[in-house]
């Protein structure tokens, strides 16, 4: 599950904030599936090079939708995949074919171009799919794929974290980055703990399953708890359930960049060209990828006429 991006996403930008700021995510549907988009949202289109979460909601248990998602194209981008429940078999161009589980991190970069299709092997799943936005030093390179089965764990005064991707406080993850960054999964028991922030860096907090306090402000699951670059920690308060949560960081991207569909890009005409090659099954930029599911055709985006 992945995307796409809607009309609505590719149009909001950062606003300048000062302090915590609280945005609600929005339930959409990808597929078969139920989901909260968590970014882009209102005055808020990247936290660092993060430029996209999607919280997929837990199964019902009577009746537990699958996840499938025919192969489809991504450039300019990498996606993060974090499961809470259930297992999915990925497949893409590359020729991989890798199931993902609980605990474990699977890292597509997009580069150039990649196409990829995913399948939960046991009914539904509830996870998070994320996309970082590539810099301009590596956005036109080649594809690449990695699963991590085994992640740094750290402990913290009311909780402990897995750290899915980038550094924090001198812990590394092995999966690959492409600008300064975080992602960590923080399990709090009640009470309260204090984070380290990077001052250069900016941070989203995404409750899971409670609500948690950041700061002075209450942010609901699906929610996001935004922070400007500038503070050089946080306090964070779990209430008497405990609470699981996304934090995410990084260093401002620097870059304008265009979101549509399965592509970032920095411009329309390099949305189109890619939109255009996958429409037009160009195998040099997108491969086959080895799925029984359909082919999923890109929309017509609205600025190329239709002749």
């Amino acid at each position: 599950m992945s995307g796409p991006i809607d009309e609505r996403d590719s149009t909001w930008i950062n606003d300048g904030q000062m302090g915590v700021q609280v945005r609600q995510g929005r339930t959409t549907t990808v597929g078969s599936m139920e989901v909260v988009r968590v970014l882009p949202t209102k005055g808020r289109r990247t936290i660092g090079g993060w430029c996209f979460v999607d919280l997929m909601l837990p199964p019902d248990v009577d009746n537990p939708k699958p996840m499938e998602v025919g192969p489809h194209p991504h450039i300019g981008l990498s996606t993060v995949t974090w499961l809470f429940e259930g297992e999915a078999l990925h497949g893409d161009s590359l020729g991989t074919e890798q199931v993902i589980r609980p605990g474990q991190l699977n890292l597509m970069t997009a580069g150039h171009g990649i196409a990829h299709a995913e399948l939960s092997s046991r009914g539904g799943v509830h996870g998070a799919q994320m996309w970082i936005a590539q810099p301009e030093t590596t956005r036109h390179g080649p594809a690449q794929f990695e699963h991590q089965a085994s992640l740094p764990h750290l402990d913290f005064a009311n909780g402990e974290a897995t750290l899915l991707i980038g550094s924090y406080d001198g812990t590394d993850s092995p999966a690959r980055t492409d600008s300064p960054l975080v992602g960590m999964e923080l399990d709090l028991r009640p009470g309260a703990c204090e984070l380290i922030l990077h001052p250069h860096f900016e941070y989203g907090v995404v409750p899971i399953d409670q609500a948690i306090k950041l700061d002075e402000d209450i942010v609901e699951p699906g929610w996001l708890g935004l922070i400007e670059a500038g503070p050089e920690s946080i306090r964070i308060e779990a209430g008497h359930g405990g609470g699981r949560l996304l934090f995410l960081g990084g260093e401002p991207l620097g870059e304008k960049i265009e979101m549509w569909w399965n592509f970032v890009a920095r411009s329309k005409e390099e949305l189109t060209d890619a939109w255009r090659a996958w429409q037009m099954h160009d195998i040099d930029r997108f491969g086959p990828v080895p799925s029984k599911l359909a082919r999923i055709d890109g929309p017509r985006p609205s600025w190329v006429p239709d002749k």
